[in-house]
């Protein structure tokens, strides 16, 4: 990232990424950590989005300061093979790494999340951690877990997380629609 102004009302943020900024439009949009901003300017191979209070408040784009290391992802386009999980690039708020731990080449990561989130969490099911597509590997009644295999941790930015950070996450989005269609049918017990 080159630069991030502002404030909680609002901020700018300029990132360079030649590849991504060559195969962008105005108007696009672009995964940054998990979460789907607006291209508003381009040029010279960097790109130029704003981030309102709703993401501010729901993500850690609030947090990134000039020279940090970002995940990327353009939107899918339609025809386009979906080679991955169903992910949206709309997060639900936030986890905290529990523990990191080697496991042969990879490594297995354990994260806090609110009740609210959790609920749709669950094992070999997808999540988005900074806008990674992960499998989920384990679930309990407070954290989930996932494994991550050698090119994700060379790759993203997951190689780097340590215990304690805090980062963005996103849920599945077809439990969230089921829960909702179900809502409405389930007789009340009152």
């Amino acid at each position: 990232m080159v630069s991030a102004e502002g404030g909680e009302e609002g901020t700018r943020l300029v990132i360079e990424a030649p590849a991504t900024a060559a195969a962008t439009a105005l108007g696009d949009s672009v995964s940054v950590d998990g979460v789907d901003l607006t291209a508003t300017e381009i040029a010279n191979g960097r790109m130029t989005f704003v981030a309102v209070r709703e993401t501010l408040q729901r993500s850690t784009i609030g947090r990134l300061a000039p020279g940090a290391e970002v995940n990327l992802e353009p939107a899918l386009r339609a025809g386009e093979p979906l080679g991955g999980h169903y992910v949206q690039g709309h997060v639900d708020g936030l986890c905290r790494v529990r523990s990191v731990e080697r496991d042969g080449v990879s490594q297995r990561v354990s994260f806090d999340t609110a009740p609210s989130l959790l609920r749709y969490v669950v094992e070999k099911g997808s999540v988005a951690v900074q806008g990674v597509a992960l499998t989920v590997t384990a679930v309990d009644d407070a954290t989930f877990g996932v494994a991550l295999i050698p090119f994700t941790l060379s790759e993203t930015t997951l190689g780097t997380i340590a215990v304690g950070d805090v980062l963005n996450l996103e849920v599945d989005v077809l439990a969230k629609y089921v829960e909702r269609l179900i809502a409405g049918r389930i007789p009340s017990s009152s």
